[in-house]
């Protein structure tokens, strides 16, 4: 089992573009957390190029089946082009033979240009304010125990704004803002802090899609499931274990569907991440398709 972001991130190379995780992460009753699925690919992607200089803007990712955490799976990675600033990557994770989740990355290099940028969000409380009355939420400390969560790795602290929890069932509009950092100190490898960010973007985005809804993801009422998701990464000024501002939002949701888009900030105000995702929330009464 992993103690600390950088094993999680480990991956055994079997081949040319090919390769094979060797951690696992439990979600719910035996399946992989998307958020693995989603960090480790791109970290296959990027052992693929060859220049520290191009790091990752963009992904684009559909999840396709349920993962198994009691497997490993292997990341087969494809090289699209290596254009002379732009790179492109197309990753299949599979397991069992079959594909459980495909992924698109694109990598730049930097580049001076035009900027500007939606503002930060004033008048919110601190970490250490908020720390002062509350103690911070573990990632996956609110999800049911397994019989092997005993000593499960938990790499996310998340300190909400407003009382809202991505576990709450009290109708609010659908919007959402938390403080999140790593527990521990990363190394100072860039892609690390990237893959860390693309690990804790699959939290919070479905929870609140269902805020207006009286339910939550763990109510045992939903059938939920991450279908697509993508990132574009704005800034290579940041650190995952320092705390970040993360703001959530969901315009729509219909047809056992729920979208919403997120976007995160350094304390000293800089968008570092978009990301946005749809995902099943279906009523669990429902017939499954």
């Amino acid at each position: 089992m992993a103690t600390s972001i950088g094993q999680f991130l480990q991956l055994e190379k079997l081949d040319t573009n090919l390769f094979r995780n060797i951690h696992h992460r439990e979600n719910f009753m035996g399946t992989l957390f998307g958020g693995q699925v989603l960090a480790q690919a791109l970290m296959a992607c990027t052992k693929t190029i060859d220049d520290p200089n191009l790091l990752p803007h963009s992904l684009h990712a559909y999840f396709l089946r349920a993962g198994r955490s009691a497997d490993p799976v292997i990341y087969d990675v494809e090289t699209v082009r290596d254009g002379q600033s732009i790179r492109s990557r197309r990753a299949v994770a599979r397991q069992y033979g079959k594909p459980i989740f495909n992924m698109s990355a694109s990598f730049h290099q930097l580049e001076d240009g035009y900027h500007h940028q939606e503002s930060m969000p004033e008048g919110i409380a601190s970490p250490e304010e908020l720390l002062k009355t509350a103690n911070p939420i573990v990632h996956d400390q609110h999800i049911p125990p397994s019989d092997n969560r005993a000593g499960a790795f938990n790499p996310l602290e998340i300190l909400p704004l407003d009382g809202v929890s991505c576990d709450t069932t009290e109708v609010r509009a659908p919007r959402a803002m938390f403080w999140m950092r790593a527990k521990e100190r990363l190394s100072d490898e860039s892609i690390e802090h990237y893959c860390t960010l693309a690990f804790a973007s699959d939290l919070g985005l479905l929870a609140t899609t269902l805020l207006p809804h009286n339910t939550s993801l763990f109510t045992g009422e939903i059938i939920a499931a991450s279908i697509d998701h993508a990132m574009w990464f704005h800034s290579r000024e940041f650190r995952a274990d320092d705390w970040l501002l993360c703001t959530t939002y969901s315009p729509w949701a219909g047809n056992a569907r729920g979208f919403a888009h997120g976007s995160i900030f350094t304390r000293d105000g800089r968008l570092i991440l978009s990301t946005c995702q749809e995902g099943l929330i279906r009523p669990n009464h429902q017939p499954t398709a």
